[in-house]
């Protein structure tokens, strides 16, 4: 009786876990496919230490995957029951990272996109910091995602001085 209820607990869990990388990571793939490819980014003289598209889109992944990864690990501890600002710093770092692509890749609004990287920096620091008291595994996994800003932010300064 007790190992079966321990199973349907892990089926649960592997089932939230899956939700909850799987939704900010299908959200990027259609946000990368549906806006992700720009033409003057691509074709554009740039230096070697600028990342190439594909490296762009891969770090827009990992960083999804990371903070839908620590999202649960906040979920878990019932972290948004608790702290519930601790959810809409994550929703919005999500949400903000989705629309820098049809920002500055469609609309061509390099400016804006640039204050969009700064509101997706502060959201995930806000994130860290907010996951760090409730769990310090998923304020960890934050911390690289800082990285994923900072990249799209190069990326800006390039298509706004080209």
């Amino acid at each position: 009786m007790k190992g079966q209820k321990r199973s349907v607990m892990a089926k649960r869990g592997l089932r939230s876990l899956g939700l909850a990388v799987g939704l900010p990571l299908s959200l990027t793939l259609l946000d990368i496919a549906l806006f992700g490819s720009n033409i003057k980014y691509a074709t554009m003289e740039k230096p070697f230490w600028y990342p190439p598209l594909w490296a762009l889109h891969s770090a827009c992944l990992v960083a999804s995957s990371l903070i839908g990864l620590s999202a649960w690990l906040v979920w878990v501890e019932g972290g948004f029951h608790r702290n519930p600002t601790a959810l809409l710093l994550c929703l919005g770092a999500v949400a903000s990272g989705l629309s820098w692509d049809p920002i500055v890749f469609r609309a061509g609004a390099n400016k804006l996109g640039l204050v969009v990287c700064a509101a997706v920096f502060g959201l995930l620091v806000g994130c860290m910091r907010s996951f760090k008291t409730i769990n310090p595994i998923a304020g960890d996994l934050v911390k690289p995602c800082l990285l994923w800003p900072l990249m799209l932010s190069l990326v800006n300064f390039k298509l706004v001085y080209h």
